[in-house]
């Protein structure tokens, strides 16, 4: 049973460093605040189009916003839930290893034991050494499916709390492009009204 609690834990280790490094990329809202600031001055093409360059998901979802004029909200909800997914991809992965590995260091024991029983069956209680070392063995493995299980479990926690995090931020930045946008299409409408006046 070592053998798959070793696979386990390599791609543990890679799901949780691919996914720190994502979440480190993407926590900037500097150029969340430029874009609003930007359609507050009635800039909005410029706006657009610093958001469209940029790989965050934050700026992806205000992009969508920016460019859909007759339904900004639900085309934010709409690509809030893609950059969702793309925010959880790997986590099952450790979810899964989370669940998996003290079982199968379970079964390990289990075979473990069931062989050092055989041992016992067949030399007889003449040699404790061999039945002691079997079970000293087969508890090896117990340990290991809980270790990877505890150094999975936590950075697991983490990313769903920055998840959850990351998901407040889009919710407040979409709220307030939503409010910016309604703001400058009344501006836009007074201020044709005027000219035609």
């Amino acid at each position: 049973m070592m053998l798959p609690l070793a696979v386990c834990s390599v791609a543990a280790v890679a799901v949780i460093i691919e996914r720190f490094f994502f979440f480190r990329r993407i926590s900037d809202t500097k150029l969340a605040e430029q874009v609003l600031n930007m359609i507050g001055s009635e800039h909005r093409n410029e706006a657009l189009n610093l958001a469209r360059k940029s790989s965050l998901p934050l700026l992806k979802i205000m992009a969508v916003g920016i460019n859909n004029r007759l339904s900004p909200a639900k085309a934010m909800e709409a690509a809030g839930i893609t950059e969702l997914s793309t925010m959880r991809r790997g986590l099952p992965v450790l979810d899964t290893i989370v669940t998996l590995s003290p079982l199968l260091g379970l079964l390990g024991t289990i075979i473990g034991m069931i062989n050092s029983f055989q041992i016992m069956a067949l030399s007889g209680m003449g040699q404790p050494h061999a039945v002691t070392g079997g079970v000293a063995e087969a508890l090896i493995a117990t340990a290991t499916g809980i270790t990877v299980a505890v150094i999975s479990l936590i950075p697991y926690n983490y990313f769903l709390s920055r998840i959850e995090r990351e998901t407040d931020t889009i919710e407040h930045y979409a709220t307030r492009l939503e409010i910016a946008l309604t703001s400058s299409a009344r501006r836009t409408a007074d201020e044709d009204t005027s000219k035609t006046a």
